[in-house]
């Protein structure tokens, strides 16, 4: 599909509600918007959009568009990716996540992302991984692949829980630095207690010293504002199907121009060398369904229309609300941390009694959340206030 076919049917599909009703209403605004753009029906509380995004109408009539277009063959292209650089896509993405359009290229998820990374660079037996403690299995589980292949070591990091300030978090990990340690691999919003790390100050730091970085970014697209250039780091993962409202299946990989000499991917074809095409090397992995990107784009387009500002503040306010009902529970533990700057859309807690019995009435209830000792929950523009209540009222009945 030409972009500009792509960009009116997204805008045929899409009517926002107006900003004249978020300026005098703001609360009918969000519920017109998860009313007319989502499949949400009234009765689904979901509160654990961390997990898996859900996708707007406009991005799932953009994806069957594409697959009914392929199907005919009306379009003048292959309809397909794993061949094909996607410039023009690649060059609005590189725009928006703030790198070069050299530097980016599309995976099918984060955790593809990061494995391409942990197998491609260039480590040596005895050469020291640097992990926090906290990081998603996707964002270790391919350093130690390595480690019981290659005899590379793995070490992790111990973050303080609940941290007292993004500088607390930075010290922790540059003071465990070691003389072995070639690259630190870290979330950049910790997916499982949601606070936010000091990316610049961490990756300067092993910049200095010749260390590589990695910044696993699931949650960070579509969530807070983002700028890789400014981050400084050598190599970013994402997953717009969180929070940029795309299709599961898509994903991001950023590779530091200067260092894709040095880098190799992980399943190659033809062009996996060249190096007039920049990272879009990196995702010459043969046929795949181009449908999810177009997908993935619309869901870029239905953001931007919306405005980062203010989807982040929406989200923002309605985590802060967690937070203080969480915080007014007696047997909960907080692990956010109490500055909210230090923390977007997810808030996550602890119970100091047995959890067991919210579960069948979270279900019966049709909330969705987590479940566990540690519990996340994580809101989204489709978030209703009333979901909130509602949850933690169904935990004050269950549990006292």
């Amino acid at each position: 599909m030409l972009r500009r076919d792509a960009l009116k049917f997204f805008g045929a599909a899409a009517a926002l509600p107006t900003d004249s009703l978020f300026k005098s209403n703001p609360d009918s605004y969000w519920r017109k918007l998860r009313e007319d753009q989502f499949y949400l029906p009234s009765w689904r509380n979901f509160l654990n959009n961390g997990t898996l995004g859900v996708v707007p109408k406009p991005v799932l009539k953009t994806v069957e568009d594409y697959m009914e277009k392929s199907a005919g063959l009306l379009m003048d292209e292959y309809p397909r990716w794993g061949y094909e650089t996607l410039d023009e896509w690649r060059g609005e993405m590189a725009s928006y996540v703030g790198c070069k359009t050299s530097e980016i290229c599309f995976t099918h998820n984060a955790t593809e992302a990061l494995s391409t990374v942990a197998a491609g660079v260039d480590l040596k037996e005895g050469d020291e991984v640097l992990l926090t403690d906290q990081e998603h299995p996707s964002g270790r589980s391919g350093w130690y692949l390595r480690a019981k292949r290659f005899g590379i070591t793995v070490r992790e990091v111990k973050l303080p829980v609940p941290p007292k300030s993004l500088d607390q978090l930075a010290d922790t990990m540059i003071s465990a630095i070691g003389p072995k340690t070639k690259m630190i691999a870290f979330s950049g919003i910790l997916s499982g207690l949601g606070f936010l790390m000091p990316i610049r100050q961490i990756c300067d730091a092993a910049r200095a010293k010749g260390i590589m970085t990695l910044v696993d970014g699931a949650h960070m697209n579509g969530q807070v504002a983002l700028n890789i250039s400014e981050m400084n780091c050598d190599f970013y993962a994402g997953s717009p199907h969180k929070w940029l409202f795309a299709p599961a299946g898509s994903g991001l990989l950023y590779v530091r121009e200067e260092m894709q000499e040095r880098f190799y991917p992980t399943i190659v074809t033809g062009q996996w060398d060249n190096p007039k095409i920049g990272a879009a090397r990196y995702m010459q992995m043969g046929t795949n369904n181009r449908a999810i990107f177009e997908g993935m784009m619309a869901g870029l387009h239905f953001h931007k229309e919306i405005g980062s500002e203010r989807i982040y503040t929406r989200i923002h306010e309605l985590a802060k609300t967690v937070y203080a009902k969480a915080k007014e529970v007696p047997y909960l533990e907080m692990l956010s941390p109490e500055d909210s700057k230090m923390y977007g859309a997810l808030v996550t807690f602890r119970f100091t009694k047995d959890p067991a019995p919210l579960w069948p009435v979270l279900k019966e209830k049709k909330i969705w959340t987590t479940a566990g000792k540690q519990l996340r929950v994580s809101t989204h523009i489709h978030t209703r206030p009333e979901d909130i209540d509602q949850f933690f009222s169904v935990m004050r009945k269950t549990l006292g």
